[in-house]
């Protein structure tokens, strides 16, 4: 190569790194923003959305349920059986985290001031 073009390709080169800087910054500005975003979540926030989302797995396994008695084509025992341990599970990991908060609850409640 001559000098002209080791030139052009160490320019192009350092073009390239500084893009390719920009855009990780980029990115990392984006991934900070959303993580201070998620650090203002209240936890009421947090625990409503963690309820809803409980309800929306039950909802679904009642809907694939109600699907399968009908006898829908499309639904089939396996995906129904799966659907319903889902929710179950969900369902028993929240009522577990209650217990847990409610225990902490009592716990500061009985701390004496």
């Amino acid at each position: 190569m001559s000098e002209i073009d080791m030139s052009r390709l160490l320019s192009d080169l350092q073009r390239l790194a500084k893009q390719a800087q920009a855009q990780t910054s980029d990115q990392s500005n984006a991934a900070n923003a959303a993580l201070q975003q998620n650090q203002h979540q209240s936890f009421s926030h947090l625990l409503q959305n963690a309820i809803d989302t409980v309800n929306d797995a039950q909802m679904h396994s009642a809907k694939l349920k109600k699907a399968f008695e009908v006898g829908d084509p499309n639904v089939d025992l396996p995906e129904v059986m799966v659907a319903s341990q889902k929710a179950s599970v969900a369902f028993s990991a929240m009522l577990e985290v209650r217990k847990e908060l409610i225990k902490a609850y009592q716990e500061v409640m009985n701390m004496p001031v």
